[in-house]
């Protein structure tokens, strides 16, 4: 199975990857994994001032602050995962990587919101399944 982990760095990714490491059939070496995490876009006017490089820099190191304790968590249960990172509004940046990598699969923790909170804030975990017409996993 290919199964796209997507994480943010959040007491809510921990626990996911908690959850995966007590289900040996979702955590095992026959499944291919990513993880994944998406960057919000800075405010035109910062990018703007700083410059392109820098910018770029950021995000990556933004990026790799999330994902590489969760490729040693990986690495630690004999998993060799890939991980890639976008820019852009969460929900829609995890729903179209499922879809273009043609993911079995996508795990993500959910704070766990009231259906009121939801409704009015929206979540990310809302977003993916709306758009995503791959299977989600939510872990709360």
């Amino acid at each position: 199975m290919k199964i796209l982990l997507a994480v943010d760095g959040s007491a809510y990714s921990k626990k996911m990857l908690a959850y995966l490491a007590t289900h040996e059939s979702l955590l095992n070496a026959n499944n291919s994994y990513t993880v994944f995490t998406a960057q919000a876009a800075l405010p035109p006017r910062a990018r703007a001032a700083v410059g392109k490089e820098i910018v770029d820099q950021y995000y990556a190191d933004e990026s790799e602050k999330v994902l590489a304790p969760v490729g040693k968590f990986l690495l630690r249960h004999g998993i060799n995962a890939k991980s890639d990172w976008k820019v852009g509004p969460a929900g829609a940046c995890i729903a179209k990587m499922a879809e273009d990598g043609e993911f079995d699969l996508v795990v993500m923790g959910s704070h766990g919101h009231s259906a009121v909170v939801n409704l009015v804030m929206g979540s990310i975990a809302t977003q993916v399944l709306a758009h995503c017409k791959v299977p989600v996993l939510l872990v709360r």
